[in-house]
């Protein structure tokens, strides 16, 4: 994992805690790149502010600001389509249904399971299937895979038992 941006990110308690300590987006990314994958995750917001895992991303030189990339949202309120993909430049692509929305536990452990084969996006939220989505129109094809502090400082994630496995073949 590689820091990016100036958010404080320490292993604790067999977590990985994301505290945002200035107003800027912070980001921990993967050293590879990866293209298809399946990633499993599980994670705690302990604070306001969403937070996400991007994909497919890469950042501006010398900056923790996003050049590309999509993003799984991940946000404690409900209502704010966890599960979700954001990013692109296009703003939201695509949100789970509104009924799935109590699906997200505010101030508990939550699990999260995210497959990207091609331009096909899958998520899971607690066991439970919120996208299934192809992208007609994608623009990022392979980048880092990127933990999302939010910016303003409001950012506070734990996260633990991360797998990714790489599908892509070499």
């Amino acid at each position: 994992w590689v820091k990016v941006g100036n958010e404080k990110w320490q292993v604790e308690e067999g977590t990985i805690h994301g505290q945002g300590i200035t107003k800027e987006y912070g980001y921990l990314r993967t050293e590879k790149k990866y293209k298809d994958f399946h990633m499993f995750i599980r994670f705690k917001c302990e604070a306001r502010g969403n937070s996400g895992v991007f994909f497919h991303t890469d950042f501006k030189p010398g900056t923790a600001d996003v050049s590309q990339g999509l993003q799984f949202e991940i946000d404690k309120t409900v209502g704010r389509h966890s599960g979700g993909i954001y990013g692109d430049g296009r703003a939201w692509i695509v949100w789970p249904a509104p009924e799935l929305e109590p699906l997200i536990r505010p101030d508990d452990w939550n699990e999260m399971l995210m497959k990207v084969e091609g331009n096909r996006y899958i998520s899971y939220l607690n066991g439970v299937q919120m996208i299934d989505f192809t992208d007609p129109t994608p623009k990022s094809f392979d980048g880092y895979i990127a933990l999302q502090l939010h910016s303003g400082g409001e950012g506070n994630m734990r996260f633990k038992d991360i797998y990714i496995r790489d599908l892509t073949k070499r």
